[in-house]
């Protein structure tokens, strides 16, 4: 195409006059680009799996969120989902949202192509907590670094709680994601691994039933239009001791997820 407007260009400069081209070249400069954007996401999802947990009880979740990216590399956001872990415990009543806030900053060193990203992010789960139970706000610092389709994250409690324990900051989750292009075709493969190090109780043995290691496997198909369908597998090695307190069952064990997404 741009070898054709190129042949297109040397042939009208031997008919048009020379006062043409001195219009042209008063023209006005193509507006700058705006110093941020705003994107929406909405979905629909067969379930809500996080880190290989499904929070649903493999039950549908509409999901959705709004995101602020500056031209310095600031951004910051704002996302939500039906939930139903909390309740199905039970440790919560009246508890079915999740809203997630965070922000932070991205950028690439250099030309290398190598791309960071760190941030804080901030779980708030609202409702009634049944007596005894803690509050299950979780608040987190994460940092990644990133190379083409490939991604290594790292994610650190940093408050006192985490998801309705105690005493539990420092527990970390790593993962490795990968988002693989297929050429042309709008289809991308996505894999990933991840391990969660719990350290919300003082006994070693309590602490080893929570950590766990997950893996997921799907692809995801892109439309011109923003809109997003796929699919993905998720397994995990969590044991019944710390994931099978639930009136769903097990919340850690395999299962395939489903979805439907527009981003404006």
């Amino acid at each position: 195409m741009r070898k054709s407007l190129l042949s297109l260009a040397v042939l009208s400069a031997l008919s048009i006059p020379t006062a043409v081209f001195a219009e042209e070249a008063a023209a006005p400069a193509a507006a700058p680009a705006p110093a941020y954007t705003i994107s929406y996401n909405v979905g629909l999802y067969s379930q809500y799996v996080f880190r290989g947990l499904t929070q649903t009880s493999e039950k549908p979740a509409i999901q959705g969120g709004v995101d602020y990216a500056h031209a310095s590399g600031f951004y910051a956001g704002a996302w939500a989902s039906n939930i139903s872990w909390l309740e199905d415990m039970p440790a919560y009543q009246n508890s079915s949202l999740e809203l997630d806030i965070y922000g932070g900053y991205a950028n690439t060193i250099g030309s290398t192509g190598l791309g960071y990203n760190v941030g804080v992010l901030q779980y708030i789960y609202p409702g009634n907590k049944n007596a005894g139970v803690k509050a299950a706000e979780t608040t987190e610092v994460y940092g990644a670094l990133s190379y083409k389709w490939l991604q290594a994250k790292m994610s650190v409690v940093a408050s006192n709680g985490a998801f309705t324990s105690d005493k539990a900051d420092g527990t970390y989750y790593a993962e490795l994601n990968a988002n693989y292009p297929i050429g042309e075709t709008g289809v991308t493969v996505n894999a990933h691994v991840g391990r969660q190090e719990y350290t919300g109780h003082t006994g070693a043995t309590d602490n080893d039933i929570y950590s766990y290691t997950d893996w997921k496997l799907g692809a995801t198909k892109a439309f011109s239009n923003g809109v997003n369908v796929g699919g993905y597998y998720t397994d995990t090695n969590g044991k019944d001791a710390g994931y099978a307190a639930y009136q769903g069952g097990n919340i850690a064990k395999s299962t395939f997820t489903a979805f439907v997404q527009k981003t404006f």
